[in-house]
């Protein structure tokens, strides 16, 4: 497991509903790569502050699942969201941190509240976001 040494996003339960990049990589249930804002997609590199924008954007346009996103918090380097189910009111958390040093990687975590399982709906939600951000020159860190 990698050293860290700045602060991380929390781990996983071990319940099913929850993805992170602060798993190990070994964990295929809980495990999902960070992105990298200046992938080789994008001709020329931006800022924290463009990515953190390009980020909240995309995170208020897309609505995988029909989940309603509402921000609960957000610094320099971290945003707190909250995505809500259509029908029974529940509530999925999902962070986003932009870890210190130069490198231009979001990790981020996603966790249903309750239960144990999921449907994939915290993976999906991840992909759907992934893929927009995409399209402004973001990608996977790692692949998997």
């Amino acid at each position: 497991m990698k050293k860290k040494n700045y602060p991380a996003l929390a781990l996983c339960p071990a319940t099913k509903n929850c993805i992170s990049t602060s798993e190990n990589i070994s964990d295929p249930v809980h495990y999902a790569p960070p992105w990298n804002y200046n992938s080789e997609r994008r001709k020329k590199p931006v800022s924290r502050e463009v990515a953190m924008d390009e980020l909240i954007d995309v995170i208020e346009t897309t609505t995988p699942g029909k989940f309603t996103p509402r921000i609960v918090e957000r610094t320099d380097d971290y945003v707190h969201v909250e995505y809500q189910t259509p029908i029974l009111g529940l509530v999925d958390d999902v962070e986003f941190w932009f870890p210190p040093g130069n490198k231009s990687i979001v990790e981020y975590r996603s966790a249903s509240r309750l239960g144990n399982f999921d449907f994939d709906a915290n993976r999906k939600r991840i992909k759907a976001l992934r893929q927009e951000l995409e399209k402004k020159g973001w990608s996977s860190a790692d692949s998997f």
